[in-house]
């Protein structure tokens, strides 16, 4: 594996992170539950638009920019909902007021992307619900044949597209598989060049069927009805790994997932949000949380001590090449792994 490709593409929205210890993830689970009694986020009263399947759910942070870039390319009438971040300071909500359907939800700010993501869903009139992140770019085209999938399988809950990155390429973390020592230790070797289903994440070739055991949200349709029976995404999960989450809840109730790997939606257009090493330090201490909710304590503690090994590599040999940014990058993922989430 290159120093460079070591690290699935970040997701862009910052959170207020917790600790990820056992203690921590009681704190959150109850934070989850009093605002679950609490939820501003009410099913929405406003009939569904004419001409419409579904609604396009985004969660905004300082997105304003990325936003309009994206509404630019979507039809005006487009039903979406922006769930708001960052407590209005870019005035996101005079934005979406543009919009006929648009509807804009102040989630209070400091939620994280899996809470504020939920506070859409739920407020959704819609029975079918497409994801997006505010720097991907999809077409009217590729969200109704991700919707059209679910209306033709029952038991299907999401279908997602395949992001590119900037070069085009499909991005690394489309998807993936559950961690297992196996799988860690393949992808700290950087088996998925080689065997692209062997290892953590996911890189879909262009048209050839994959089945990761989890979809990254950045352009997945949902059936609201079927993804709220299952607790939507975990809310102890702020960013990262909510994904993971929702996936492992779609396997155990029976139920399916589907990448089209025919659908491609570009990627990564600018970001938003906070800088890259501390989402990165943040993605650490999310797979240490995930690791911890499913898996024994030394079971645990093998596939943090490969993750922390393979990109101490990563790091060493970005730094011997002159790769300042990447090796800041690798470092700040171990940090997570190792401390935890950065401070706010």
């Amino acid at each position: 594996m290159s120093d460079n490709d070591a690290v699935p593409a970040a997701e862009t929205e910052p959170v207020e992170p917790t600790a990820p210890s056992a203690p921590a993830d009681a704190a959150a689970a109850a934070d989850v539950a009093a605002d679950a009694a609490t939820s501003a986020a009410a099913p929405s009263t406003r009939p569904v638009a004419p001409g419409w399947s579904f609604e396009l759910s985004l969660v905004s942070f300082h997105s304003r920019g990325q936003l309009e870039q994206m509404f630019e390319t979507l039809p005006p009438d487009l039903p979406v909902v922006v769930t708001d971040n960052a407590k209005g300071v870019d005035k996101v909500d005079e934005l979406v007021a543009l919009r006929p359907n648009g509807r804009y939800i102040d989630s209070g700010g400091g939620k994280g992307f899996a809470k504020a993501s939920n506070m859409g869903m739920r407020s959704s009139a819609y029975e079918y619900v497409v994801l997006g992140n505010p720097d991907s770019r999809p077409t009217v085209e590729i969200m109704q044949a991700l919707v059209d999938d679910l209306e033709r399988d029952p038991e299907l809950v999401v279908s997602a597209a395949t992001m590119q990155g900037t070069d085009g390429r499909p991005e690394l973390g489309n998807g993936g598989w559950e961690p297992t020592p196996r799988r860690v230790l393949m992808h700290v070797l950087g088996a998925h060049k080689i065997a692209p289903s062997s290892a953590l994440f996911a890189r879909p070739k262009p048209n050839r069927p994959m089945s990761p055991e989890w979809l990254t949200g950045a352009c997945m349709a949902v059936r609201r009805k079927a993804f709220l029976e299952l607790g939507g995404f975990d809310e102890t999960f702020y960013v990262y790994n909510e994904d993971m989450a929702l996936g492992r809840a779609i396997r155990e109730a029976g139920l399916r997932q589907q990448l089209r790997t025919d659908l491609f939606v570009p990627h990564g257009a600018g970001g938003s949000g906070a800088g890259k090493t501390w989402m990165l330090q943040m993605r650490g201490a999310s797979m240490v949380r995930y690791l911890r909710k499913h898996n024994a304590p030394a079971r645990v503690n093998v596939m943090r001590s490969m993750l922390v090994a393979g990109y101490a590599g990563r790091t060493a040999l970005s730094r011997a090449r002159g790769h300042k940014a990447t090796a800041d990058e690798h470092a700040a993922y171990i940090k997570g792994l190792l401390v935890g989430p950065p401070p706010r």
